[in-house]
């Protein structure tokens, strides 16, 4: 699996713009906004690569049925994913599968998705997102995520 170690959290919050503000002022994070990445599930997502964390919350008028909504409705604003970076998503996720976690989500972006959206900086951008949450009381998402030695500039 060749594990990578903590790539970011996800925390899930009820007002994107203030947390934002919060996390920029408490730890000097630098946060690119990724709607985008979220669109389909009803968030908006904002990442700051350099803290290692990424803000979801509804979109206007979803507030109710979001990817983020029961959550944030049963447990308030917390961490809801912790992301792995992982040399291999296909082989660790046949190992997370022979412990009883199935796949729920995943994505592999294409390279002309990450230099529109996500400035070039990585060659490759793969995640498998488990159904650990009942059993580990958050989700985790295996991410393997490759930097680009030259990325983009927007």
């Amino acid at each position: 699996m060749g594990l990578r170690g903590v790539n970011r959290v996800m925390i899930a919050v009820h007002d994107l713009e203030k947390s934002k503000r919060e996390y920029s002022a408490l730890l000097g994070a630098t946060f690119v906004d990724a709607h985008w990445t979220g669109e389909p599930f009803g968030i908006n997502v904002s990442i700051a690569w350099d803290a290692g964390i990424e803000l979801c919350a509804p979109r206007p008028g979803r507030e109710d049925d979001s990817a983020v909504s029961q959550f944030l409705a049963h447990k308030g604003e917390g961490i809801m994913s912790v992301f792995f970076g992982v040399d291999d998503c296909e082989v660790a996720a046949r190992m997370a599968q022979a412990e009883g976690f199935a796949s729920v989500n995943a994505l592999d972006y294409t390279q002309e998705e990450i230099d529109k959206h996500l400035q070039g900086m990585f060659e490759r951008y793969q995640e498998i997102t488990l159904n650990s949450s009942a059993r580990l009381g958050f989700a985790v998402t295996l991410a393997r995520i490759d930097e680009r030695s030259n990325p983009l500039t927007a």
